[in-house]
């Protein structure tokens, strides 16, 4: 009988490949319905940093697995789409659905920028309805409620009002993207314009990055 599968496992975060915890999902050869490059990306670099750059040579799928002893798989869902915060991992979702719950907030975005000036760093954007301002009371009550519905160590290091969230052509938050654009990476390697609702907004976040002072940076 013709069994066809695929070569699927739980990689660390050193790319050692674990059982019975959770680990990234990797694919470790290839299979028929993997895309081989992305459009308008002629050399292949965004195709390749999207899928192969934390695991050279193997497909990072982005989603959080298990696999146990008996070969089972159980996914917990996107691994790009959650916060891992000294061990306590948590959706973003999660965090919007708090935040957003404030009759202050239309949106907001929140990404954890690992490493950044030698520590984590997790700030929160939000946009705010019209009539409000981000000031000291509002900031405080938006920690108060994360920390009193989610965890305390979920609660951003800085909030920031912002114009807008960007967002796919699909309303997709750009979580990844902008991690990306305030960590240094170009535009044009971080996200592709034509995909987005407003790609007018990620010069935003470039001049963002600009003004970020994470406590231990440089």
């Amino acid at each position: 009988m013709l069994r066809v599968g695929v070569k699927a496992e739980a990689l660390d975060s050193d790319g050692a490949a674990v059982t019975g915890v959770m680990g990234e999902l990797v694919i470790s050869e290839p299979l028929p319905s993997m895309p081989i490059y992305f459009w308008n990306d002629a050399d292949g670099s965004r195709y390749i940093s999207s899928y192969f750059e934390q695991y050279p040579g193997r497909w990072r799928h982005g989603d959080w697995i298990v696999i146990n002893e008996r070969g089972g798989v159980v996914i917990y869902g996107r691994s790009d789409s959650t916060i891992n915060r000294q061990g306590v991992r948590m959706g973003t979702s999660e965090i919007y659905r708090v935040v957003e719950a404030h009759e202050a907030v239309l949106d907001s975005l929140v990404v954890d920028l690992e490493g950044l000036g030698g520590r984590a760093y997790m700030p929160l954007f939000v946009v705010l309805r019209e009539g409000y301002t981000l000031d000291a009371a509002l900031e405080q009550a938006l920690k108060s409620a994360i920390r009193s519905a989610l965890s305390p160590r979920h609660v951003p290091d800085a909030i920031f009002a912002v114009p807008d969230v960007p967002r796919t052509l699909s309303g997709k938050k750009l979580e990844v993207p902008v991690k990306k654009i305030l960590t240094g990476v170009p535009v044009a390697k971080a996200a592709n314009p034509d995909s987005l609702k407003n790609p007018e907004l990620l010069e935003y976040y470039v001049d963002l990055a600009r003004r970020l002072d994470p406590p231990g940076a440089a």
